[in-house]
Order: C-alpha cells, then sequence, then structure tokens
C-alpha cells in the first residue's frame, strides 16, 4: 500500500547491525486465534482494532502487513518477493485470554495496534508467511526536528496517563488542515511525521516530558501541500525540521512464501 494514510502510525526498527534473524528472535507472544485469507484484489482496507484486543486487516499486502507488524515505514523495507506489494490478504486473529490485550476497548476500530498485538503480528507473519529477515542500518536522507527560534507553544500535558498520540484535527491522520497532539513526546511526534514527509524524523530537540498542542492551518488550495503544513505548523509550535543525513533502520526481507489460506 503506498498511500500516505496507509503508512500511519510509525517507529523506527531497533537496530542491531548486520545481522541475519536467529531463532530466538522470534517473538514471544502469539495470537490464540488466527486467519489467513486472500484478499479482494482490488480492495484497499486496513487495520482494525476491536475490544478484547481482537485484529481484522483487510486487503493488505504482505508489505503492509509487514510495516504493521514492525511499526515501520515502506522505505525500510528492502529485499522480498516480487509479489509482496500487490497480493492481498485479509487476516482475523485473537489474543489469547491471559493477554493485557483482553481487557482492552480502543476507543475507535482504527486506533493503532498495540505493542503486544504488533507483535502477535510478526510471530503471524515468521510462522504463515515463512518470513525471514535481517535488520540493517544504513545512511540515508533524514529530516531533523530541532528547537526552533520562536517560544515553545505546547503545553505539559494535562494527563500524563492518555494513550500518546498526535494528527489531524479530527483526530485521525493528518488532512492538511493542521496539526493536533494529546500527551505526545518529541519522539513520538517525530515518528508520526515520518510517514508525510517520506523520511525518517529523528528527534534533536533534547525536549523531555510529554505536551498537549494544537495548531490551525489554512490554505486556498483545493488539496493543501501535507509537507508544507507540516513545516509551517512545526514552526509555530516553536520547532523546526531540517534535512541531513542519518541512521535508517531497514528490515532486510531474505524470504517470505505465500500462506495457505485457512
Amino acid at each position: 500500500m503506498k498511500t500516505i494514510g496507509a503508512r500511519l502510525f510509525i517507529l523506527c526498527v531497533a537496530a542491531s547491525g548486520f545481522r541475519a534473524q536467529q531463532p530466538s528472535d522470534r517473538p514471544a507472544l502469539q495470537f490464540e486465534v488466527a486467519s489467513v485469507k486472500l484478499g479482494a484484489t482490488n480492495e484497499l482496507g486496513g487495520v482494525y482494532n476491536y475490544p478484547g484486543g481482537r485484529v481484522g486487516l483487510r486487503g493488505c499486502t504482505l508489505q503492509y502487513l509487514i510495516q504493521q507488524a514492525f511499526d515501520i515505514q515502506e522505505f525500510q523495507i528492502a529485499g522480498g518477493p516480487a509479489w509482496m506489494d500487490s497480493v492481498r490478504f485479509d487476516i482475523d486473529a485473537k489474543p489469547p485470554e491471559s493477554s493485557v490485550l483482553s481487557k482492552s476497548r480502543p476507543p475507535y476500530t482504527k486506533y493503532p495496534l498495540h505493542a503486544e498485538q504488533r507483535e502477535m503480528l510478526q510471530s503471524l507473519l515468521i510462522e504463515r508467511f515463512q518470513l525471514k529477515y535481517r535488520r540493517e542500518t544504513r545512511e540515508g536522507p533524514v529530516y531533523l526536528l530541532l528547537k526552533g527560534n520562536r517560544p515553545l507553544k505546547m503545553e505539559d500535558s494535562k494527563d500524563k496517563n492518555e494513550y500518546p498520540w498526535s494528527g489531524g484535527l479530527r483526530g485521525g491522520m493528518l488532512m492538511g488542515d493542521g496539526i493536533k497532539g494529546i500527551n505526545e513526546s518529541m519522539p513520538d511526534l517525530a515518528q508520526r511525521l515520518s510517514p508525510y514527509l517520506e523520511k525518517p524524523v529523528l528527534d534533536r530537540t533534547e525536549l523531555t516530558g510529554s505536551y498537549d498542542f494544537q495548531v490551525d492551518y489554512r490554505s486556498d488550495e483545493p488539496r493543501p501541500d501535507i509537507i508544507g503544513m507540516i513545516l509551517t505548523c512545526v514552526q509555530q509550535l516553536g520547532l523546526k525540521l531540517e534535512t541531513g543525513k542519518g541512521p535508517v533502520e531497514t528490515l532486510v526481507i531474505e524470504r517470505a512464501e505465500k500462506p495457505v489460506p485457512n
């Protein structure tokens, strides 16, 4: 999936140098029940998060499933079979009753996956898709999130227990009307901006803690320039984005097989 919406909610893979996947790398957490079927060829779906930790993935390519499982972006994936970004799958999965996810109640179905759900999805890909990979750190173009020259226009978060989040003013993806954050840290903000900028964003603000913020943005364009909006809104927050070079964590796919549907 190559749309911006399909590349939301991002986080860099932890670097471990040039290292092949080992048996010990297999995540300990697994779904209790999971079904994998071929999805509709032309259907663009996404990830659905239900009460009790149940997960539905609709019309997802293996490439997108890897993005979700490892919380990375498309440009952080290398290698893999030719069908990886064309054949679509539908997955329904349920965590074990012993999981903390069994008590979860996401506020809406498009809520981002929990870390445990991602780990379980990794296990599913390794088992059902015979996924093998290695992690590499490569030098590449990045954005640096820095403190700007203006006073910060962010408030210390009112509720430190609130789920950290940033995105559009209406609670979803950035739509060109501004940026809003709730209990958001600067590393998380950097990661969430990355898919829109199509480069890793590295936090260099040296700001600790978490913040609430909102910046409205108005444009006469029928389809606002999202990158331009981000640069403007970040400046209004008292921050800035600069281009540079830095480490890009990359997941190199060494093997993947189409699963037998069940």
